[in-house]
């Protein structure tokens, strides 16, 4: 067993050991368990590009307490040409750095040969990627090759914004008999995003932890952010939100870096990013610290009383419109009607402290709600015929 680095932030951490592959008939230890109030790290070059450019970092990570060591071995690309990985030579390095450091070393998986080849090599931690979440296929056939295997996996998000994949893979995974599993939120492609790499859609990690309490959420803050000058602020929201760690991309020549070269940091930078984050306390009651939480809380459920009776008032209006619409023959959609409709919300909206990426949200919804009162109108469905 390794004892974690003694520094001033990780002095006071409890460092789990874990023991992996029950064929040995060695007792394991549960990796993925919630025992500190500092955040889990796993953090590690984008891709395992040599020997040295790997034993160099993990030497500098392990020094700073570092959970797991990350490294890519098969990299799928977006197109062609760019750099794939090292494959099965670098997971002897991967080897190599774990038996120098102690640090337990963890790889990307995308199908069964890849989970044979790592578990012979010894690989302590598996991670599915975002691009074979998305793939129900796939992640039956990880689950299949890893049955009978005691091994803790991290389930990175689906690249599409769909929880009940991300549940998906969970699942097929429990089903196989794994128990020691993590999730990673990486964010969700959308075409043009003008600030992050991915879409973060708080909401969707949100969302998984409600379904999934029981599971520990990571933040890959470097696939969300695509750039080293936003990591802080993505790594910050996501300990405001009570993550219970990060997955961070670490080089020690990040500008040289043969993939992701934009948002992998030096080893010190790293330091620097955990140092300087601010961690919320998740286990105080909110109430015994004042007294006036309830009391707020009282006055917000009230306001979301009158929000929903209002909401109701207005689909109520929007039914009467639409009895007329179809009585004169009208289409549902009035374009230059909506246009005005968004564009007066949102002035009136950022005049009130809010964004206007907010209202142009909430009003897509109410107005997709509208859509359907008055579609129920117009094409109203036919009444089923009495059961005998």
């Amino acid at each position: 067993m390794r004892a974690r680095a003694g520094n001033d932030y990780f002095g006071t951490s409890k460092w789990r050991s874990c023991c992996l592959h029950d064929m040995n008939g060695i007792e394991t230890s549960p990796v993925f368990v919630r025992t500190r109030n500092t955040p889990f790290l796993v953090a590690g070059p984008c891709s395992a590009e040599s020997p040295a450019q790997l034993a160099a970092v993990a030497q500098a990570l392990e020094t700073q307490g570092i959970d797991i060591l990350r490294a890519g071995v098969w990299k799928p690309r977006t197109r062609p040409g760019g750099f794939q990985g090292n494959g099965v030579e670098s997971l002897k390095w991967l080897q190599d750095v774990r038996t120098a450091t102690g640090v337990m070393v963890s790889t990307e998986v995308a199908n069964a040969s890849h989970v044979e080849l790592a578990l012979s090599h010894g690989i302590d931690v598996l991670w599915i990627g975002a691009r074979t979440t998305v793939n129900p296929f796939l992640v039956q056939e990880i689950a299949d090759a890893l049955r009978g295997v005691s091994i803790p996996v991290m389930v990175k998000n689906p690249v599409n914004p769909d929880l009940r994949l991300w549940l998906g893979g969970v699942e097929r995974l429990e089903a196989a008999g794994l128990t020691d599993i993590a999730l990673v939120h990486r964010g969700f492609s959308f075409f043009n995003h003008k600030k992050y790499r991915n879409s973060p859609i708080w909401q969707i990690p949100i969302d998984m932890r409600t379904e999934r309490p029981d599971l520990m959420l990571l933040c890959d803050i470097s696939h969300i952010a695509g750039s080293r000058a936003l990591l802080a602020d993505v790594a910050q929201i996501a300990m405001d939100l009570a993550y219970d760690g990060l997955m961070v991309e670490v080089h020690p020549e990040p500008d040289q870096a043969l993939s992701d070269a934009a948002q992998q940091i030096t080893p010190a930078s790293f330091r620097q990013l955990i140092d300087g984050l601010h961690i919320r306390n998740r286990q105080l009651d909110v109430q015994a610290v004042h007294p006036d939480i309830d009391r707020l809380r009282r006055e917000i459920d009230r306001l979301d009383d009158r929000l929903l009776q209002v909401l109701a008032e207005r689909m109520h209006l929007v039914r009467n419109i639409g009895d007329i619409k179809n009585e004169h023959d009208i289409a549902i959609l009035q374009p230059e009607r909506w246009r005005r409709i968004l564009e007066r919300a949102v002035q009136q909206g950022t005049g009130n402290a809010l964004t206007a990426e907010f209202i142009e949200e909430l009003f897509k919804a109410i107005h997709q709600e509208s859509i359907h009162h008055q579609l129920d109108v117009m094409n109203p469905r036919p009444e089923k015929p009495p059961t005998s």
